[in-house]
């Protein structure tokens, strides 16, 4: 008796957007540097690669596991003091090591210390596991002055990245090969992230955010699924820190501290976590705000809180939200709607925040650079901060701008409303 196999075929159509994002992303970090071609736009750009590796690997934790953690830093700080130390005995000629492959090191690294101090860490969940990784980086930091053999002390740990003879005339010495190196790890780690995410793992960790009690209800350990999920997180912060070393060629104890830590919290809020691309907004917002920001005002520290604390209040879920809603109104044709209440309330804000900047930087003029004089540059013209005009211009732009806003506010919610309400029953009923 024979029995006859009946092999079935199936077809699965290519997930064609997919391809054409990715195809973009890939063609955007080649033609970066032929846009931005001066070695301070080339150091930029390099920086927010390196941020952005470093924010997608945290936000595995906080955006899709659930776990706020104030110690991220460690990893991706012991990670670059490892790839540092592995440059300086390549260049000794111990360690035969291509620069290329010296974030893999510092992959390995953060890989490794996850184990160790993740084992711990993610014994507990919620504020518990905060607090924890809280005084875990103030553990490594204090260290870092107390073991100056392995972390320099004060001073830190210096290389140099152009280590042996050219391969193919990379020396890694120009900024713009420096940056070819990082755009090609960022590719490859935004794709091995995102992967993450795809995988029985990285579901499981989003149903560990959303109901532990469930999960351990159906048989899984929620705190090894955190253990792995933080394990591989430091893998791709450790990268992260690796290509930090050889950007800047210097390590110092400032990469393990809290205030690193704080600032990729920071950033990749703002940038949002409900989204997979969010810390890489969140990586350009954090290069402009803290570095190029800076270059032309004192109060930045300012502008930085008050844009963090306006993005907690009002969108939550992050810049990254605010594109998507408006994404989404255009995918069911609904923007040309809200356009005007958009524009609207867009001229109103920009109004009370150019009267808002106007007084903030007299104010800061007045009582930190007044030995140069009451007269300041501000929007391209002579401003006399001590004399009634300016004040009264600014004074006259937020009151103006405050009753443009809340004029326009009612109508915008409801347009926004009425259209939300029309894309949910559109959708019920594509669904029946």
């Amino acid at each position: 008796m024979t029995t006859t196999h009946m092999t079935t075929l199936t077809y699965k159509p290519l997930n064609l957007g997919r391809w054409i994002i990715w195809g973009l992303f890939a063609a955007l970090l080649i033609i970066a540097p032929l846009l931005f071609t001066k070695g301070a736009s080339l150091s930029l750009l390099s920086q927010i690669g390196t941020i952005m590796i470093l924010g997608l690997s945290y936000n595995m934790l906080l955006g899709q596991g659930g776990m706020l953690s104030f110690g991220h830093a460690v990893y991706s700080g012991l990670g670059a003091f490892f790839a540092i130390h592995a440059m300086n005995l390549a260049t000794a000629g111990t360690l035969p090591i291509p620069v290329t492959l010296i974030p893999l090191v510092g992959g390995v690294a953060g890989m490794f210390f996850g184990i160790l101090f993740g084992y711990v860490t993610t014994k507990k969940s919620g504020t518990t596991f905060s607090m924890i990784t809280l005084g875990l980086v103030e553990l490594v930091f204090a260290s870092s002055l107390m073991f100056p053999e392995f972390f320099g002390g004060e001073g830190g740990i210096a290389t140099n990245r152009v280590i042996g003879k050219p391969f193919l005339g990379i020396t890694y010495g120009p900024q713009v090969q420096v940056y070819y190196l990082i755009a090609g790890w960022l590719f490859i780690s935004t794709i091995g992230m995102y992967a993450f995410t795809q995988t029985p793992l990285g579901r499981i960790v989003n149903a560990v955010r959303d109901n532990p009690e469930r999960v351990e209800f159906i048989g899984y350990d929620t705190q090894w699924v955190r253990y792995l999920t933080l394990i591989i997180a430091g893998f791709f912060a450790g990268i992260a820190g690796g290509l930090n070393a050889i950007n800047f060629e210097i390590v110092s104890a400032e990469n393990v501290s809290a205030l690193r830590s704080g600032f990729v919290l920071l950033f990749t809020f703002i940038g949002g976590i409900g989204f997979f691309f969010g810390p890489m907004i969140g990586a350009v917002i954090a290069v402009f705000m803290t570095v190029m920001l800076s270059e032309f005002t004192r109060a930045w520290q300012l502008y930085l809180g008050v844009f963090f604390i306006i993005i907690v209040m009002y969108a939550p879920g992050g810049v990254a939200s605010l594109l998507m809603m408006n994404v989404r109104m255009m995918k069911f044709r609904k923007f040309a709607r809200i356009a005007p209440k958009l524009a609207a309330i867009s001229v109103a804000t920009l109004v009370i925040s150019t009267g808002a900047v106007m007084v903030i930087e007299m104010l800061y003029h007045l009582t930190l650079d007044a030995a140069n004089g009451p007269v300041m540059r501000l929007f391209g013209a002579s401003v006399d901060t001590t004399a009634a005009p300016a004040w009264i211009i600014a004074l006259v732009l937020i009151v103006v701008g405050i009753i443009g806003f809340r004029m326009a506010q009612p109508g915008f919610r409801q347009v926004w409303g009425d259209a939300s309400g029309e894309i949910e029953e559109a959708i019920r009923r594509a669904e029946a």
